[in-house]
């Protein structure tokens, strides 16, 4: 429920982080003012006492965030991948948020095994390991299979999970309409959607089914990407809390040091990462949206892998084309198609001033390109340009959350492993040849070609359709009296049209 007694959650939040000494390590690692730090304290610490304790043994902000619940450590995992914007000695602490969380006990995955599966463990696994990764909502097992000997991964999702999360989600979501109520200049962000977004995806994180065929339909996808890896899944062993799948075997992308040990490049490899995620946003519209540190793996031939595919982006050719356009056209300069795209797209509202968009576009891409390398930052540039955004009346986009998100986590990956990595002169080959594949006339014909095919589908009801626009035509007033409810009449032109383009659609098949 999210009534008024979630209050004591967001109350709690701010406890824990002080009762575990977390609350001053953020505000140093944020650098934030002597006001925020003065109000921060004052606020939170006559609620010391109704803080988590969590685990002494931890540091202070991993200990207060795994003491907060999943939701907490879905938000950690992000910070962990942004070294340049919380430090690297406090990212290295969020760092184990991604897959070092305290496993529950291997008899209880074993039990949950079993049940999900219908048969013994040890029937199916000629081996299986304690937790050799445990994160937020499930861990996982190295194991055997019995019947091929395949060294495999099974990953197994904790129990309760779904509860947990639904309290601190429910917490969110009553923060979020209280931020509304409080501050109506906020609504245009629209705070409730986004909440509501990161709920779909939670959840449907927790359903390992829908996670095996995400990696399924990946691979596919990606199938001649070059270096470039997918575990594949087991459907035999797999259900809803229960994932088996290829055991993939390489070094943690998030080593740097181990990685050059082994004598990989990791200029290289930052500069595949950034590129790999754009390839597939732009050219597949499906997107690995939980690309950190630890769910990707090097291979010994130097092959990326990645796996963990609970949350997955996708977004329409449509939205890839805007998003393209405004990513070449910062990386251009060009900041006149920049604006012109957010005002096509409808993402500006038309009563604003394109060319005084454009010039506060230019003030936020110039400072960037101004920039050396090392500061030349994706998460900046969404930063500035969420300001002008604001500005001008720009309403939240939640169908590009994730991709913005996960742009922000994938540049933090490459970061650790070049500091001195050039976004924009890794992401320009990528984004150029989608601009050239996507826009231009063979783009145009593939357009036509999908119009003809959709109308051509529609073939059959055609004559039914021409006929009733025909009649409605010719006997208005009758057309009036047998319409149960109005419907809006479909103009000749449209109907001479649709069967022409059908009968073009259909000539071509024929051809």
């Amino acid at each position: 429920m999210r009534g008024p007694h979630n209050i004591l959650r967001l109350i709690r939040t701010g406890a824990t982080f002080e009762r575990t000494g977390a609350m001053e390590a953020v505000l140093d690692a944020v650098e934030a003012p002597v006001r925020l730090r003065v109000a921060a304290r004052v606020l939170g610490w006559p609620f010391r006492w109704l803080g988590y304790k969590g685990d002494p043994n931890l540091p202070p902000i991993t200990r207060a965030i795994t003491a907060l619940g999943p939701a907490y450590i879905k938000f950690g995992q992000i910070l962990s991948t942004r070294a340049d914007v919380v430090g690297p000695e406090l990212a290295g602490q969020l760092r184990m948020l991604q897959d070092r969380l305290p496993p529950f006990p291997t008899e209880i995955a074993k039990e949950a095994i079993a049940a999900e599966l219908r048969k013994p463990v040890d029937q199916i696994f000629s081996e299986f390991s304690e937790p050799v990764a445990a994160a937020s909502i499930a861990q996982v097992h190295r194991a055997r299979l019995r019947d091929t000997g395949q060294e495999v991964a099974v990953k197994v999702v904790r129990p309760n999970i779904g509860a947990a999360f639904k309290r601190d989600i429910d917490a969110f979501h009553f923060g979020a309409r209280i931020i509304e109520i409080l501050s109506p200049g906020t609504r245009r962000l629209r705070p409730r959607d986004v909440v509501n977004h990161f709920e779909h995806t939670v959840m449907g994180e927790q359903d390992l089914r829908l996670e095996a065929a995400a990696a399924s339909e990946f691979a596919e996808n990606t199938a001649q990407d070059a270096g470039f890896q997918i575990p594949m899944p087991h459907w035999a062993w797999s259900s809803r809390s229960v994932l088996t799948a290829d055991w993939a075997e390489g070094l943690p992308m998030g080593d740097p040091q181990a990685l050059i040990a082994a004598g990989h490049d990791t200029t290289d490899l930052a500069r595949r990462v950034m590129q790999l995620f754009l390839s597939h946003a732009l050219r597949d519209g499906f997107f690995h949206a939980d690309m950190h540190h630890g769910n990707l793996k090097v291979a010994a031939n130097g092959d990326i892998i990645a796996y963990d595919f609970g949350i997955m982006g996708e977004i329409d050719e449509y939205t890839r084309r805007v998003y393209a356009q405004i990513i070449y056209g910062f990386i251009q300069r060009d900041y006149r198609m920049v604006a012109r795209v957010h005002f096509e797209a409808g993402y500006v509202p038309r009563d604003q001033d394109e060319a005084a968009f454009a010039r506060a576009l230019r003030a936020v891409g110039e400072p960037i390109f101004g920039a050396d390398a090392s500061r030349i930052s994706m998460a900046n540039l969404l930063s500035y340009l969420f300001e002008v955004t604001e500005r001008f009346g720009m309403p939240t986009r939640t169908e590009l959350i994730l991709l913005q998100r996960t742009m922000v986590v994938v540049e933090g990956v490459a970061r650790s492993l070049d500091p001195q990595l050039n976004i924009w002169d890794a992401a320009k080959p990528v984004v150029s040849d989608y601009i050239k594949g996507s826009i231009g006339p063979k783009a145009a014909l593939h357009d036509l070609s999908e119009v003809a095919q959709t109308i051509g589908r529609y073939g059959p009801l055609l004559p039914r359709i021409v006929e009733q626009a025909l009649w409605e035509r010719a006997h208005p007033e009758e057309a009036r009296l047998t319409v149960v409810q109005p419907k809006p009449a479909v103009p000749l032109w449209l109907v001479a049209v649709l069967a022409l383009a059908a009968g073009a659609g259909i000539g071509m098949g024929l051809g």
